[in-house]
């Protein structure tokens, strides 16, 4: 039955419940805004794997790793290093190993030989010779261009370098020493402020790195070095280009002389046990 206004009989309303109050019920907005705009707080470290694979592509990290097992000599000069080899080492595909690979070819650690494969270079005395005379030309070039722009801070940074050479002499840490000497030099020519300069310069040394630290081996040697390496920051501090350029070619020069001393010396005869 209709009533007058046409609308049928509807039962009573309910009286709506009390709502709860918004401000402890639910976020309020701007809260909820704050938290989508706030980026949440980092717990991964830089070191850390997912940190390195962000910041670094997959070939990058096969190279930095092979680099580093070729240096510290685990790959030792003239392997041969097959692809599927190094994939299942690694636990990666073969993509990354191959971009890996030439990426090392430009830096001068491995070379790639058509129809044969991936060695890891070796270098010859005489071959060494050449290099050792090119990077003391570079050497010279760089102290002086680094005694004219690095600053007391930059001087201080070279000085710290050289301290770690020190405390690794005294505990007879002949792969700390190598570290801090490679991280010294490799600082001098950025302070040279030359990009091509630098890159030339990190092919020398990588093509280097096996002959140097046979040589620093030697017993004796590393104290040499320390004072030679005292002198050159003397230099650079003082602002003395000319002296600077110069202490590092005779430097340069010397380290090639060692390397000859290693070879030419004839190993000593064993001793037969009686």
């Amino acid at each position: 039955m209709l009533k007058q206004n046409g609308s049928r009989n509807r039962p009573p309303r309910r009286r709506a419940l009390a709502r709860p109050a918004l401000d402890s019920a639910i976020p309020h907005r701007d809260d909820a805004a704050a938290r989508l705009v706030a980026p949440p707080r980092r717990i991964v470290a830089d070191d850390h794997p997912i940190a390195l694979v962000r910041q670094n592509s997959l070939p990058m990290l096969v190279q930095r790793e092979l680099e580093r097992m070729i240096l510290a000599g685990d790959l030792p000069a003239g392997s041969q290093l097959r692809e599927n080899d190094v994939a299942s080492m690694l636990g990666v595909s073969r993509g990354p190993i191959r971009e890996a690979f030439r990426a090392l070819e430009e830096s001068g650690l491995v070379r790639l030989e058509k129809n044969r494969g991936v060695f890891v270079r070796q270098i010859g005395i005489e071959e060494a010779d050449q290099i050792f005379e090119l990077r003391a030309v570079l050497d010279e070039f760089a102290g002086r261009r680094a005694a004219q722009n690095a600053t007391p801070l930059e001087t201080t940074e070279l000085r710290a370098l050289v301290d770690r050479m020190e405390q690794a002499v005294g505990g007879g840490n002949v792969d700390g020493y190598h570290a801090a000497n490679v991280a010294f030099h490799d600082r001098i020519v950025e302070l040279a402020g030359n990009a091509k300069l630098t890159l030339l310069y990190r092919r020398l040394v990588n093509e280097l790195h096996l002959h140097r630290r046979a040589s620093l081996s030697q017993a004796g040697i590393l104290p040499v070095s320390m004072r030679e390496h005292r002198m050159i920051v003397d230099h650079i501090a003082q602002r003395q280009a000319a002296a600077a350029g110069r202490a590092l070619y005779e430097h340069a020069m010397a380290s090639r002389e060692r390397v000859h001393d290693r070879v030419d010396r004839p190993a000593r005869p064993r001793r037969v046990a009686r």
